[in-house]
């Protein structure tokens, strides 16, 4: 699937790997991107409509689906970095922990609709959130790039970075994928 022509709304968009995405997206010749942040930042470019949204609030996504209208790609981008108190089942929460499983969810219920729900799990990223981090990172426009190359080769499960291509052979052949896939077929 190529992103040319497509109305793509990315979570998670105000920084980091959420703006190189839109930046992306528009350079690959998106109709309309929707931009979706807690706080959204502004963008020069008039396919870009900016849209509040805190995945974790149930009003906010409601509001945001109804006003995105018609929609061909979901990429769920948003996250946040906790490095403590991950014992405490509200911090857990926060973490988004349920993100992928709706990801997937998603996948099989839009499915029907043409809308194509892909999941992105990105090794550390020279973002604000791992800034500080003396460790090797890709730059959020290189992960934005093989994201969007990999959406185009139709992989649901995008690894964009070194680090997480590493990872990326186990996961497709793992036991996880394979109950998606079978939960799929069910549908």
């Amino acid at each position: 699937m190529s992103i040319a022509d497509k109305t793509i709304l990315i979570t998670g968009a105000s920084r980091g790997i959420g703006r190189a995405l839109a930046d992306e997206a528009l350079r690959r010749g998106a109709r309309r991107v929707y931009a979706a942040a807690r706080r959204p930042a502004a963008y020069a470019d008039e396919r870009v409509t900016p849209l509040t949204l805190d995945v974790t609030d149930a009003a906010q996504v409601r509001a945001a689906a109804e006003r995105v209208g018609s929609l061909d790609i979901l990429v769920n981008n948003a996250g946040l970095a906790l490095y403590e108190g991950l014992g405490d089942r509200a911090t857990l929460e926060r973490h988004k922990a349920a993100a992928f499983s709706l990801t997937q969810s998603l996948r099989t219920s839009l499915a029907g609709r043409g809308v194509r729900v892909h999941a992105v799990l990105t090794g550390p990223t020279d973002t604000d959130m791992v800034r500080d981090l003396d460790i090797p990172k890709a730059s959020a426009e290189s992960v934005a790039r093989a994201i969007f190359d990999a959406v185009d080769r139709g992989e649901e499960d995008i690894f964009p970075d070194p680090l997480a291509q590493s990872l990326a052979d186990g996961w497709r052949n793992g036991a996880v994928k394979a109950f998606e896939r079978q939960l799929a077929q069910i549908q």
